[in-house]
C-alpha cells in the first residue's frame, strides 16, 4: 500500500523513503539496513499516539524519545512559540545581553529545583541538548578546580552503560562500548565504574540493599585507585535511561553521597530524561535524597516540542565561576534561544496545572507499578520493574534459573517488531524492554497499553517456540 502522506502532499510513502534513504544521515541507524527496510515515515500525532504515512496508529510508550511528557498536540505550546517569534525569534546571549524568556526561565527553574542539605540551584546555564549540557559540565567541573588552585582534578568518573549525549564528551562520560569503539573515544581523564544492575550483578543470596552498597563501594575503589587528589566529580543518571531503565537499590544513593562528601568530589545528576515530573518529582535527586552540585536537563523541559537543554549549576560551583572566574569562555549560539524558553515556560504551565509530577508520585506511578508486578508472571519476563513512569522488564529463556537468550538471536528485537506490527513503541536494549509513556495517560490508557504489551509477549513466546529456540 502506497497511500498519500497526507490529503495535501504529493510524495508517496515509497518516494518519501527514497529520499530519506538518498540523504538523510539517520543517528544511531545503520543506513545499509535501513536502506533496505525502508523508514518508517512519522507523520501525525496526537495525545498519546502517532501516525505512520501508512495510516498506522501506535501508543507511543517511549513518549517520542522520552521526552513528549504532556503528550502531543499542545496547542498551548505551538502559540507560545508562535508569538515569541512574532516578538523576538532569536537574539544572542552573547555579548552582556539577554532576553526576557531566558530570565523568567532561569527564574522558574531556580524555584522548581529544591535545596537538599545545603545545596542550592539559583543558576541556569543554557544549551540546546543534553549532550550539549554535559559537555558544559566538563568545562565548568575543570574550570572550577582550576579556580580553586587544584588544576590536577580533571578526571570524571561515570558508569558502564551508562548514556551522557552523543557528542565528544557527552559520549565519553556515557559508558556505551558501542560508542567508544569509533571516535577513539573516551577522551582522556574520563573513567568508569560498573553499574548497579542488581539483576545482572547481583551474587546469589545478596540482597537488593546489599549490592547497592557494594555497587556504591565501586566509587570509592576507583578513587582510592585514581587518587583522589586527582578526581574532579562524579556524573550519574538517577536511574539509567538508553541503558534499559536500571533502577538501583535504595542503599545506592545515600552510599554514593557519603562517598562524594568523603573525599570532596563534585557530583552531576544527569536528569535529561528523569527530571520534570518523570519520577513524580520536578528533579529526581529529591525522590534519592542525595544533594548534586550540577543537574543536567534537556527533553521534557519543553516536552521535546522544541531543541532546549541546560545545567542547574549549584551555589557552591556558581560561586566559584562568578567571583572568581572572570571571563567563562564557552557557550553557544542558540543558549538561552527565547523561543525555546518561551515554549519551555508554557510547557511548565501545562505541568503545573495539570500537576503531572503529583499524578506521576500518587496516581498514575503506582498504577504503572501494579501493572507491571502482574506483568512479571509471564513465562518470558525474568523481572518487571517500575519506577515514577518508567518500566523494564528483562527477556529470560528460563525464569528459575535466570537464563538469558543468547544475544545473535536478537530477541529483545524480534519482541520490538511484534510490538510495532500491533500499534505499540516499545524500546529493546538488548532483551530488556522499556517504556516510558507520556505522564497525561490515565488508567485506562495504561490498560491498553499492557494489553499490548502482552500481546507481543505471546506473540514473541509463540515465534521461540515455532523456531524451537524455548
Amino acid at each position: 500500500m502506497n497511500a498519500p502522506i497526507t490529503s495535501s502532499h504529493s510524495l508517496s510513502t515509497s518516494e518519501i523513503q527514497a529520499l530519506d534513504s538518498a540523504h538523510f544521515i539517520h543517528p544511531f541507524t545503520d543506513h545499509g539496513d535501513l536502506a533496505t527496510r525502508g523508514a518508517r515515515v512519522i507523520v501525525k500525532s496526537e495525545g498519546i499516539y502517532i501516525w505512520d504515512s501508512e495510516g498506522e496508529k501506535m501508543l507511543d510508550a517511549m513518549s517520542g524519545l522520552w521526552c513528549v511528557n504532556v503528550g502531543y498536540g499542545r496547542k498551548e505550546l505551538a502559540q507560545a512559540a508562535y508569538d515569541q517569534m512574532m516578538t523576538l525569534p532569536f537574539y544572542n546571549s552573547f555579548f552582556q545581553t539577554t532576553n526576557v524568556p531566558a530570565v523568567k526561565l532561569a527564574t522558574r527553574l531556580a524555584a522548581l529545583a529544591p535545596k537538599v542539605g545545603d545545596r542550592t540551584f539559583e543558576h541556569v546555564f543554557y544549551s540546546s541538548s543534553g549532550s550539549e549540557s554535559n559537555d558544559s559540565n566538563v568545562r565548568m567541573v575543570r574550570r572550577y578546580w582550576d579556580l580553586l588552585g587544584q588544576p590536577q582534578r580533571k578526571v570524571i568518573i561515570s558508569r558502564h552503560n551508562a548514556y551522557h549525549g552523543s557528542t565528544m564528551a557527552g559520549a565519553s562520560l556515557g559508558g556505551m562500548s558501542g560508542m567508544h569503539a569509533q571516535g577513539d573515544l573516551p577522551i582522556p581523564n574520563i573513567t568508569h565504574i560498573e553499574q548497579p544492575y542488581f539483576f545482572e550483578n547481583g551474587l546469589p543470596g545478596e540482597s537488593a540493599d546489599a549490592f547497592g552498597l557494594r555497587a556504591a563501594g565501586w566509587l570509592e575503589e576507583k578513587i582510592l585507585a585514581l587518587g583522589a587528589d586527582k578526581v574532579a566529580a562524579f556524573i550519574a543518571e538517577p536511574i539509567q535511561g538508553a541503558g534499559g531503565v536500571i533502577i538501583p537499590p535504595t542503599s545506592y544513593w545515600p552510599e554514593i553521597q557519603r562517598i562524594v562528601d568523603k573525599y570532596g568530589i563534585l557530583l552531576i545528576s544527569d536528569e535529561v530524561i528523569c527530571a520534570f515530573g518523570r519520577l513524580g518529582h520536578w528533579f529526581a535527586y529529591e525522590k534519592f535524597g542525595y544533594k548534586p552540585d550540577l543537574v543536567t536537563f534537556a527533553k521534557a523541559v519543553t516536552s521535546g516540542y522544541i531543541p532546549l537543554g541546560g545545567v542547574m549549576v549549584g551555589n557552591r560551583v556558581a560561586k566559584v565561576l562568578i567571583e572568581r572566574g572572570g571571563e567563562f569562555n564557552h557557550g553557544y549560539t542558540y543558549s538561552g534561544h527565547p523561543v525555546a524558553c518561551a515554549v519551555a515556560l508554557a510547557n511548565l504551565d501545562i505541568m503545573e496545572s495539570e500537576q503531572l509530577p503529583q499524578r506521576v508520585k500518587d496516581d498514575i506511578g503506582p498504577y504503572l507499578a501494579k501493572c507491571f508486578e502482574s506483568i512479571a508472571e509471564h513465562p518470558l519476563v525474568g523481572v518487571a520493574e517500575t519506577c515514577g513512569f518508567t518500566a523494564g522488564l528483562v527477556l529470560v529463556k528460563n525464569k528459575s534459573a535466570r537464563e538469558h537468550f543468547a544475544e545473535e538471536l536478537g530477541v529483545g528485537m524480534m519482541c520490538r517488531r511484534h510490538c510495532f506490527q500491533n500499534g505499540l513503541i516499545m524500546r529493546a536494549v538488548g532483551d530488556r524492554m522499556i517504556i516510558a509513556p507520556p505522564l497525561i495517560m490515565t488508567h485506562a490508557d495504561i490498560d491498553d497499553m499492557m494489553c499490548l504489551i502482552r500481546l507481543a509477549l505471546d506473540l514473541t513466546q509463540q515465534e521461540l517456540t515455532q523456531k524451537g529456540l524455548i
